[in-house]
């Protein structure tokens, strides 16, 4: 009986060569006979054999679940070195500290219409320089994100550069441009270069 099976999930799950471990969640909620039931109706609605019902409210089951993902994981050398933090470049992080400072600055018309773009990251001896674009949808947005005679970018710029310079460990230098592109959220190729399309 494939009821359950409302997003034809089953094409999908027997496309997956990789073992695929059912998670029953909420079992606080069931007692022991809905339970077992829900377990059985689950592996004969999809092609999955291993479901591990779990809690995380009473945090039961779930060291069970860890450990057998665990198990499951192919050996493999390292992707990464053991101190990298994180597979993101420095731009990414200098691009998402403008945004935080936007969304503690701005009223909510307008951390939502944005995107920031780094164009240029220099990272000289002692300084690093950054130059960087806010796109926004609207020119009334362009305004209210400038402020009067520049006050407000101003003091973004100024709030942002301190969270790199401490982020960096060293002094930053911070240029920021407003830019209005109406359409950004639609146009695949903006879309790609902000990283929203492989």
């Amino acid at each position: 009986d494939n009821s359950l099976d409302f997003f034809g999930i089953n094409e999908m799950l027997e496309t997956i060569s990789v073992p695929i471990i059912g998670v029953l969640t909420k079992i606080d909620l069931s007692d022991q006979e809905r339970l077992i039931k829900r377990t059985e109706m689950i592996r004969e609605a999809f092609p999955i054999k291993e479901v591990i019902p779990i809690s995380a409210l009473h945090d039961f089951g779930v060291d069970v679940l860890q450990r057998r993902v665990i198990e499951l994981l192919p050996e493999s050398p390292p992707y990464y070195e053991k101190d990298a933090l994180t597979d993101r470049p420095l731009r990414f992080f200098v691009e998402e500290m403008i945004r935080e400072r936007i969304l503690a600055h701005y009223e909510k018309e307008i951390p939502y219409s944005v995107e920031i773009k780094v164009e240029e990251y220099k990272d000289e001896e002692k300084l690093v320089r950054i130059s960087a674009v806010i796109f926004v949808m609207r020119k009334s947005q362009k305004g209210i994100l400038i402020g009067q005679a520049g006050t407000k970018l101003k003091s973004l710029g100024t709030d942002a550069r301190k969270r790199m310079e401490t982020f960096l460990g060293k002094k930053v230098f911070l240029q920021l441009y407003v830019k209005v592109d109406e359409n950004w959220r639609n146009k695949e190729q903006k879309l790609k270069g902000f990283g929203y399309r492989s």
